[in-house]
């Protein structure tokens, strides 16, 4: 890793405090994790509690005609069978941001997979078999499943009767909404153009393939309530979601969060949580529910699929005229957070270039595939394909190398959005380009071994041994992206933080409580870090994540190391500030410099600026504790015009660039990604060793959906016809290359610490600059991912 940037002013405790912000402290949980001994969810365990299971249907589209339970009661070990007719409360559907789901499917199914009905037995095999004897009566109907069978004259609606806020103005009831942005006049800068390329590009249906499975425990309380042990990534979004169908005030539904196997946009909406809730507080007993690989593939949203239709024009000397596009996202039978994913692809959709003409039209489907919503980069993954596959056919028409057209266009701060806002923070795109390129190519022919035998994890199609390195051709190709950090278009984002100081055992001790979900991006090790830094003091004890605190909002767009880091350290700056004033109370008169500005908590005693001892911390508090709760917010954005699409939506901007080294074997369509090279800019890296893991994690991410990750639906049915690990691909350790990172440290001097959010900007650039390096090794146009071998030998 290189490291390099201007220094930001943290305090004057960061560099006196071990384990403060800057350094690579280890995770708490980490040898816990490598070791086997975490408590995941999915480990809870309670002496007298029942086992849940979800009964989910086996067709995409129909009419429930009837359900018969009767085989279920029947069954021995059998406690509770739930339908909707069941359901305790007026209110039986839930949503992100469309209440459009239902707690159990309601006279229809709309996808595959739906839940139906719900069962609690004294043993999960019990369960299962008992959910297998429910007999449901389907009136099979017509399914939606792409743009053609969605908008056509008398088309099938998905949902009939819409009321959502979006329902006004959209096209078609069966478009969730549409996002235009108008900026310029596209058409008239086209006529200026000396080159014009065009592309359609499809994306496929990516999963979060967490390996932690959906799962919890729900234990009915004395009051009627009921308390919920989940793996999450909000946990006061589920809060508000839960309560109104458990027919509960929110004190009464009480969130902690347990341990948490991945995420990365799969647990922002509910899966079983409201199905374990219903069975505990029906049976009064505790329920658990665990799903199964199978299940997990049902249970959760995905990555939109897309189809994207994108229009450059440059002049001769590789300046930008302009940039048509429209982007096509299937958003599935149910909302989940399409209308924001629509935002972000929209305002994303040209990249991080300077264009003043641009046209671009931005929607999600309802159809009948399964819902998608939030994944690692939440829109802009899609378009980012897209746009930087179109700068590599422009610089291809111009006679240009793909990295100089992209430095002529690169923007910097001070460049204007197509939303009209101002990149008003550091945006060093030319600088992450020059440095990939600039790193020296990883040699050639690795697999040699010389006197013997080819070495086949370095060659395509690794040990299966199906290659001995004939027909095997080199390509390398270049990608960069941009990523919006925190939520946007006017939603209040904010997070609380509780921080209490005081002595125990004669050392200072503080304490820190967010609702933020530890999802395994590092956020306890950061919050740790920041309460080291602010209060001078090394040990710090981090609460357990649950609902007694604000919320923190969820652990998604690259926030929450912004947002909840913010204000725990808004927390620590009050508690400080506090134990000044609680020190000149008790003692001051012994020193004047305590009516002095520059005082300092240093290894738990307060300091001058100079350095010299005013007291001891212990002194100060005594048996006393200072004990403060904060909200912190960013500054303020607003929605995007429906018609235009201008506006301050976003809070800030990450970017990150990729060079791709590819070994391709032609014959066999099998391809080898030895190097995926990365340069971004951080701002501030807070943990560098978790920052590292960030941008390993997110590039590995893009290249599964660049080369196998992709949920196949049948186009006819629209059933899914691979949700295992085994028919769904992902990237294992001996598909993951050499992964050499600059990290770039340059000030958002809005930020906390100057920091800018990591974790999803490397998973834009890594795809295309793949797909760019096969183009270069193969000469083929490739337009869709994930490639497969037949799309590089022509039997597609």
């Amino acid at each position: 890793m290189t490291v390099t940037g201007s220094p930001t002013d943290l305090t004057q405790n960061a560099h006196t405090t071990p384990g403060g912000v800057g350094e690579s402290t280890l995770r708490p949980d980490g040898t816990l994790k490598v070791t086997g001994e975490f408590a995941y969810s999915s480990d809870l365990w309670h002496e007298d509690m029942l086992w849940g299971h979800t009964l989910r249907s086996t067709v995409a589209h129909a009419g429930i005609r009837s359900i018969d339970i009767s085989g279920a009661l029947a069954v021995p070990g059998v406690h509770a069978v739930l339908t909707h007719e069941d359901l305790p409360a007026a209110v039986t559907h839930y949503g992100l941001e469309i209440e459009d789901t239902p707690v159990l499917a309601h006279r229809k199914v709309r996808h595959h997979g739906e839940p139906v009905a719900l069962v609690a037995a004294d043993h999960p095999e019990t369960a299962r078999r008992a959910a297998a004897k429910i007999r449901v009566d389907y009136a099979e109907l017509p399914v939606v499943t792409d743009e053609a069978s969605a908008t056509a004259p008398g088309a099938v609606l998905v949902h009939e009767h819409r009321t959502d806020p979006h329902s006004h103005h959209v096209p078609h009831p069966n478009v969730v909404h549409r996002q235009p942005i108008v900026r310029g006049d596209a058409s008239a800068a086209a006529l200026r153009a000396d080159t014009v390329v065009t592309g359609d590009y499809v994306f496929g249906m990516q999963d979060q393939a967490f390996l932690g499975p959906e799962s919890g425990l729900a234990v009915p309380g004395d009051d009627g309530g009921v308390d919920l042990y989940v793996a999450t990534q909000w946990l006061h979004s589920d809060l508000a979601q839960i309560a109104p169908v458990l027919g509960l005030p929110e004190e009464k539904v009480r969130m902690t969060l347990s341990g948490v196997g991945g995420a990365f946009g799969g647990r922002e909406d509910l899966s079983m949580q409201i199905h374990a809730c219903l069975l505990a507080l029906r049976t009064g007993r505790p329920v658990k529910m665990v799903y199964d690989r199978y299940e997990s593939f049902f249970g959760h949203v995905h990555r939109h699929p897309a189809r994207l239709h994108y229009e450059h024009g440059a002049t001769r000397d590789g300046r930008l005229t302009h940039v048509r596009c429209r982007i096509v996202l299937d958003g599935g039978a149910y909302a989940s957070s399409s209308p924001a994913v629509v935002g972000n692809a929209a305002s994303l959709g040209i990249g991080p270039y300077v264009v003043d003409d641009i046209e671009i039209e931005a929607l999600a489907l309802y159809t009948n595939n399964p819902p998608c919503g939030a994944m690692r980069g939440f829109g802009a993954v899609q378009a980012c394909f897209a746009y930087e596959a179109q700068m590599d056919k422009l610089a291809a028409a111009l006679g240009l190398h793909p990295v100089e057209l992209r430095r002529i266009n690169a923007m910097s701060q001070g460049a204007t959005m197509p939303t009209g806002q101002t990149v008003d923070s550091p945006a060093p795109v030319a600088e992450l380009l020059r440095r990939v390129e600039a790193r020296p190519l990883p040699p050639e022919r690795q697999w040699e071994v010389a006197g013997g035998a080819p070495d086949l994890r370095a060659l395509p199609g690794g040990v299966g041994g199906t290659t001995r390195g004939e027909g095997v051709v080199r390509g390398v190709g270049y990608a960069v992206g941009i990523k919006n950090v925190g939520f946007s278009e006017g939603f209040d984002d904010y997070s609380t933080a509780r921080v209490r100081l005081e002595i125990a055992g004669g050392v200072p001790v503080a304490t820190v409580h967010t609702a933020m979900a530890e999802v395994g991006q590092g956020g306890v090790t950061v919050h740790a870090q920041i309460a080291r830094t602010e209060l001078g003091v090394t040990q710090v004890t981090i609460s357990p994540a649950d609902t007694r605190v604000g919320s923190a909002g969820s652990t998604s767009a690259s926030r929450q190391t912004y947002v909840t880091g913010g204000a725990v350290k808004h927390a620590c700056e009050t508690v400080r500030e506090q134990v000044f004033e609680l020190g000149r109370r008790r003692l001051g008169s012994h020193h004047p410099a305590w009516a002095q500005p520059g005082l300092r908590l240093e290894g738990g005693r307060v300091v001058t600026d100079t350095g010299e001892t005013l007291a001891e911390l212990a002194d100060v508090l005594g048996d006393e504790a200072v004990d403060v709760v904060r909200e912190w917010r960013h500054r303020p954005t607003q929605p995007f015009d429906r018609t235009t699409g201008q506006g301050r939506g976003h809070v800030q901007y990450a970017f990150a660039a990729h060079r791709a080294v590819v070994e391709v074997d032609t014959e066999l369509g099998l391809v080898k990604v030895v190097e995926l090279a990365c340069a971004q800019d951080v701002g501030k890296a807070l943990n560098p060793l978790s920052v590292i893991g960030q941008i390993h994690g997110g590039s590995t991410q893009g290249l599964g959906v660049a080369l196998m990750e992709e949920i196949l639906v049948d186009p006819v049915t629209a059933k899914v016809r691979n949700p295992s690990f085994t028919d769904y691909l992902i990237p294992t350790l001996l598909d993951t290359p050499t992964m050499p990172v600059d990290v770039l440290e340059l000030a958002d001097d809005h930020a906390p610490y100057g920091l800018r959010g990591v974790g999803e900007a490397p998973t834009l650039s890594a795809t295309p600059a793949i797909l760019a390096a096969i183009r270069a090794a193969t000469g083929l146009e490739l337009n869709r991912v994930p490639v497969r071998p037949e799309h590089l030998t022509g039997t597609a």
